[in-house]
């Protein structure tokens, strides 16, 4: 069964949005979120050298940790959307980030929030993850 790590990463590397994407037949574990979070900041030095290099915004698998793969997806404002997975599915995971990209601009042109703060708003959590089990 895959399991999921989902982080938008703003422009100073500060994470804005993190949520672990768990089939409800897996119990969450706190002892994998910390490595999730190390892990998809080890990568994001990764990011930062591929970007330069493509002008396409999905970087697809670009770091590779055991059996754990990284994608990437960059938005015009240079704020990183990350997910952490164990299974290769570039089709789907584009899909997801495009979506999830719809939904972060609509949080960007919400006037009471602030670019590069933490995005609290449970209406976007529940997008992102109705996002998971749809295309995950």
């Amino acid at each position: 069964m895959a399991s999921y790590y989902f982080a938008i990463v703003g422009v100073t590397d500060n994470p804005i949005y993190e949520t672990e994407i768990i089939p409800s037949s897996r119990s969450s574990r706190d002892d994998h979120k910390h490595l999730n979070q190390f892990i998809v900041h080890a990568a994001l030095d990764v990011v930062e050298e591929v970007q330069w290099n493509t002008q396409a915004m999905f970087l697809k698998s670009i770091d590779r940790f055991n059996e754990y793969f990284v994608s990437c997806f960059v938005t015009a404002g240079n704020v990183k959307l990350m997910l952490l997975h164990d299974q290769k599915s570039e089709d789907s995971i584009k899909n997801f980030f495009n979506e999830v990209y719809e939904q972060y601009i609509k949080v960007l042109l919400n006037p009471f929030y602030e670019k590069n703060s933490l995005i609290t708003n449970g209406q976007f959590d529940q997008k992102v993850k109705a996002s998971a089990r749809r295309y995950l």
